[in-house]
């Protein structure tokens, strides 16, 4: 155990699983690039898969100790709105724990490869799934306010007692209204324009003396008529 299964898990094993994404950095250290597997739903290049660098040490007396693990993300890589293997380091080398104690006295690495891999799959399925249903619910929140628009306000007790109070209201002062309306009428029926009597028929009434029997109608004083205003 030690130094021989080290090796044979390095060159033989990895090399034949891994033998584009490992790359040794010396006797007992190396990297592998991770790259995740993720559904293509939307067709959106921009959302390209990541890709993560996983760094593995053989400490003296692994596989019965642990090897001291690392992550980064590809240099230059692009972001990804659900992942970051920055953010991400911490938590997804956390999740390895259990796995390392399950496997001690055994080479592990592959493993833990395979589960970083889908520990981090999972995750950025995860997030999409969430944001898939906050939009979701964005959405329907924002067809209620529409929907709003044509249903009305909801009737409750309290809402119907002040409609009927405002609609009474509203009856009263219609009602008046009209009724004011009505006793004007009346009133204009009742008070006629006086009729202005001619020349002539206030002398044939004998309302202004008979030797003026020359005068034409138009020609009688005004003054002789003045204020004799009878009503028909």
């Amino acid at each position: 155990m030690g130094r021989e299964d080290q090796i044979e898990e390095r060159t033989v094993v990895l090399e034949s699983i891994f033998p584009d994404e490992i790359t040794d950095i010396s006797d007992t250290e190396y990297r592998i690039s991770i790259k995740l597997d993720l559904p293509d739903e939307d067709g959106d290049e921009a959302s390209e898969p990541p890709t993560l660098i996983l760094y593995v040490r053989y400490p003296e007396n692994y596989p019965d100790e642990a090897p001291i693990l690392d992550l980064s993300p590809p240099q230059n890589a692009a972001s990804h709105p659900h992942f970051s293997v920055a953010a991400e380091k911490e938590s997804l080398l956390k999740g390895l724990e259990d796995t390392i104690q399950d496997n001690l006295g055994i080479p592990m690495i592959f493993t833990l490869v395979n589960t970083l891999k889908e520990e981090a799959e999972q995750l950025i399925a995860d997030r999409k799934e969430a944001a898939v249903k906050e939009h979701e619910e964005a959405m329907l929140a924002a067809e209620r306010e529409e929907n709003k628009k044509f249903h009305g306000t909801q009737v409750t007790p309290e809402t119907f007692m002040k409609w009927r109070e405002g609609f009474i209201k509203e009856m009263e002062e219609k009602a008046q209204r009209e009724e004011d309306e009505r006793l004007a009428d009346l009133k204009k029926a009742k008070v006629k324009e006086p009729v202005k009597l001619t020349g002539r028929q206030l002398w044939e009434r004998g309302l202004v003396g008979k030797g003026d029997e020359g005068e034409d109608d138009e020609d009688i004083p005004s003054e002789k008529v003045e204020g004799l205003k009878i009503a028909a």
